[in-house]
């Protein structure tokens, strides 16, 4: 198998856990010494995408998970162990679900649609 950065490993942890804060901080980190790799900018964009619309900035989170599948259209159907053909029925049905408004009060996004879930994984 081969060799990801630590934080590649963490944040399949994080994201699992829900915890796109820190999904955003780890791809970051990466992203920032590697800034020609568009597969952590895309997989970057689709966590802060699912960070904003938890918090109730719909057009935020709309306008990056456009971004995310747009970025990450290149590397399918696998890379860096993370098979793409398994995410992008996820970000295409966000995108589908995400109403079209610019934002709600945090306390109103429970009335926002459910996102589907995702689990990734590494393949191999």
């Amino acid at each position: 198998m081969e060799e990801y950065p630590p934080e590649y490993y963490e944040f399949f942890v994080k994201f699992n856990e829900g915890d796109y804060y820190t999904c955003h901080d780890l791809l970051e980190e990466m992203w920032l010494t590697e800034r020609d790799n568009y597969f952590l900018k895309g997989l970057l964009q689709m966590t802060v995408a699912l960070y904003h619309y938890g918090y109730g900035n719909v057009k935020g989170a709309r306008l990056m998970m456009e971004a995310a599948h747009r970025y990450l259209q290149v590397y399918r159907p696998l890379h860096w162990s993370l098979d793409l053909e398994k995410m992008y029925p996820f970000i295409e049905t966000c995108l589908q679900i995400m109403p079209q408004i610019d934002r709600v009060s945090y306390e109103d996004t429970g009335q926002l649609p459910s996102l589907p879930a995702l689990f990734l994984y590494m393949e191999g």
